[in-house]
């Protein structure tokens, strides 16, 4: 794999029978130092789309303020909300953009949307290429992926709840947290359902060196 695609983090997210689950640890890196062991890499956008992040910090945040902004004018403009798909799309158009543009530091970002709309919920994997994948179970990315993948090609089980699903996500990125350096420091999760966009957790882990 490309050393520019390998993102210090893990993020999860997971399609259930009620809704949908994102979340993402909480720590930051450059290169093998840590450099925040608070970030916040799970962002609500509207009342109806929130992402995970994974990649370049810089282009993350300036990505969701141009998202942000992006889907409240296309609401404006077309006098109704977008659907998850179109959101999807936006978003994923912003990634394409950015990937592409010439710098010295290529801009590479990775987003898990959860989204809802009036036919109800859904999961997007926006890959750094600006491609858009619809996701029917799981996705992982991130420097711990491999580890949280194998956490929910096992115990994933379709027409799981919320419930369930907030308690497998954990699990997933605690297992990251065990193994991957560049993740750590706790865990934040997100349920997406058809009322609401709600935060479920936001725990931090401190880690002692003896």
């Amino acid at each position: 794999m490309d050393e520019r695609l390998k993102t210090g983090t893990t993020t999860v997210g997971i399609v259930c029978k009620d809704g949908v689950v994102i979340a993402a640890d909480k720590r930051a890196t450059a290169g093998t130092m840590i450099v925040d062991k608070r970030a916040e890499k799970v962002h609500v956008l509207t009342d109806d789309v929130a992402v995970t992040i994974a990649g370049m910090v810089s282009d993350a945040q300036l990505l969701i303020k141009l998202g942000r902004a992006e889907l409240k004018l296309k609401e404006v403009r077309t006098g109704k909300k977008p659907s998850a798909k179109e959101a999807a799309n936006l978003l994923g158009g912003l990634l394409f953009s950015n990937i592409r543009q010439m710098s010295m530091m290529p801009g590479v970002v990775h987003f898990l949307m959860g989204a809802k709309d009036a036919a109800g919920t859904y999961l997007y994997d926006l890959f750094p290429d600006g491609s858009v994948t619809p996701i029917r179970d799981f996705v992982s990315s991130g420097s711990g992926s491999v580890f949280a993948l194998g956490v929910l090609e096992t115990q994933y089980k379709e027409g799981m709840t919320t419930a369930e699903g907030v308690k497998l996500v954990v699990r997933a990125i605690n297992t990251a947290l065990q193994r991957d350096s560049a993740s750590g420091n706790g865990v934040d999760v997100l349920v997406i359902s058809e009322k609401e966009i709600k935060r479920v957790l936001a725990k931090e882990v401190e880690v002692s060196l003896l």
